[in-house]
């Protein structure tokens, strides 16, 4: 298979945390070809000219089309604000590329569903950024629930929160636009669902309250914007298998930065898995003497794949950046034709109608079925 050609269209965080990526997935995993990073984009054509020298890029310039137009480019990784992903996404696939797309899919539904008959109808390869799934512990997790190690499960409990909206003086920006979506639960939201998809399917059935802490906001020119979405979430959920859930989402959670807390409670045991301390788990299974019962703590090592591609020895860490590695391995791994772990649009639209759903749920104050 020859070099993929990479585009990549923003430059912020996600877009160097794919640049990272793209730079790094052949030294860390060998068995594909190095791909050739050919064209990056971004709004403004000096910064562009910059990322570009930074990150490694051949070409850049401040006209996305551009870059989706380029012969040269294969895959694109859109990680622009929420509210561009549709139409980039779409307008790649149409023009025959692969897509990596940061999550959410589109604040509308309406888009997230063109996004993927778009996808549907190319016959490319679209993934979407929900990385942590791809950390090791997660997957052995998975291995464990798959097995019995906890028997049945019957109750799981998820918690994401941070504090980037906690100070009522930040600056209003586009997080609180009405455009970008719910807020805490698109934006936000939609990590813990994922992982709820990875580890036992789709959400079922869901009622919501969502909270807004703050009115509004101060503007960096002087005066207040009203806050047009919602920065908090409490879900109660049903999911397959009659497993009762809950899920808790605050993006002004002071002293928490990047936490997804989830405790998985089973017929012979618990796990219990904190995104702050992404590198362990918790196992309690109840067997043996109750003198001698008790949790567990597992490290990550080099026996949880894909750790030993990083690191040989136990106990040492993979970090956020790493499990971006693994996605993109992930995706060449679908363009390649193989079994791949990515987040297609499929399920991520599943994931975008569990989201709009909790949304509805909210505003006519019911529970909502989701078909």
């Amino acid at each position: 298979m020859k070099p993929l050609g990479i585009g990549l269209i923003g430059t912020g965080y996600m877009g160097k945390c794919h640049a990272l990526a793209w730079n790094a997935v052949k030294t860390v995993f060998g068995d594909v070809e190095r791909p050739r990073l050919v064209h990056l984009a971004e709004a403004n054509a000096g910064l562009a000219e910059t990322r570009a020298g930074e990150f490694g890029f051949e070409k850049a310039t401040a006209d996305w089309r551009a870059l989706i137009a380029d012969p040269e480019v294969d895959v694109v990784s859109v990680t622009t604000p929420n509210q561009f992903h549709p139409e980039m996404a779409i307008a790649a696939l149409d023009a025959g590329k692969h897509v990596w797309c940061e999550k959410p899919m589109a604040p509308a539904y309406a888009d997230a569903e063109r996004m993927l008959e778009t996808a549907k109808r190319s016959g490319k390869v679209a993934a979407l950024g929900y990385n942590y799934i791809q950390n090791p512990v997660m997957r052995h997790i998975r291995t464990l629930i798959g097995e019995g190690a906890i028997g049945t499960v019957n109750h799981i409990r998820v918690e994401m929160d941070e504090d980037f909206m906690a100070d009522p003086d930040v600056f209003f920006y586009w997080k609180s636009e009405l455009s970008a979506g719910y807020g805490a639960l698109d934006d936000f939201a939609v990590h813990p669902l994922s992982l709820l998809w990875y580890l036992f399917g789709h959400v079922e059935a869901v009622i919501t309250d969502m909270v807004k802490p703050y009115a509004d906001r101060p503007l960096s020119e002087g005066g207040r914007r009203a806050v047009e979405n919602h920065d908090g979430a409490n879900v109660l959920m049903r999911l397959g298998g009659g497993i009762s859930a809950v899920l808790m989402a605050n993006r002004a959670a002071w002293g928490r930065k990047g936490r997804i807390a989830l405790q998985i409670f089973g017929s012979k045991g618990s796990i219990v898995y904190d995104q702050e301390r992404m590198n362990e788990f918790e196992l309690y299974q109840a067997d043996g003497r109750g003198s001698e019962q008790g949790f567990r703590k597992i490290l990550a090592a080099p026996a949880h794949r894909p750790y030993d591609r990083f690191i040989p020895a136990p106990g040492h860490g993979l970090g956020f950046n790493d499990l971006k590695i693994i996605e993109c391995r992930e995706l060449i791994r679908a363009i390649s034709g193989e079994p791949s772990s990515i987040v297609t649009f499929e399920d991520g639209l599943r994931i975008e109608k569990s989201v709009h759903a909790m949304a509805q749920s909210f505003h006519e104050h019911r529970w909502i079925e989701i078909g």
